[in-house]
């Protein structure tokens, strides 16, 4: 239960700094605000939702894993492009790197709570008598 915990913890971290990221790429121009903002809205709130209420479901953790995902890819789009070397830069690049670092932990976790999920009700329901 442990790994569910830190999972939570790491997807609201995830989910802060993708947010904060987003953010800083709207104000230097790289992306725009506007009505298609809004299904980027929708995502973080399922994103939210999974970490906040779902933790312990398979549902949840799916949620997770796919927010693990995309914050563990936001480094990878981002390489194509030429960053500004100005002062504003380090609070884009670092979340760039913590954004990766937290996703790709998430993911794991939530990969490996998949996997128990789908493991463990085996081992639980076996019969005593049989385990030897």
């Amino acid at each position: 239960m442990k790994h569910n915990m830190t999972l939570t913890v790491l997807s609201l971290l995830s989910l802060l700094l993708f947010t904060i990221h987003i953010t800083d790429d709207i104000v230097r121009g790289g992306d725009s605000w506007g009505p298609h903002s809004l299904f980027g809205v929708l995502m973080l709130t399922v994103w939210l939702y999974g970490a906040l209420v779902l933790p312990e479901r398979r549902s949840g953790l799916i949620i997770m894993l796919l927010g693990g995902i995309m914050a563990a890819g936001m480094p990878v789009v981002h390489m194509r492009w030429n960053h500004p070397k100005s002062s504003g830069a380090f609070l884009f690049l670092w979340t760039l790197w913590a954004i990766g670092a937290t996703g790709s932990v998430s993911l794991i976790l939530a990969a490996r709570g998949l996997l128990e999920r789908k493991i463990m009700p085996a081992v639980a329901n076996e019969n005593p008598d049989r385990r030897g």
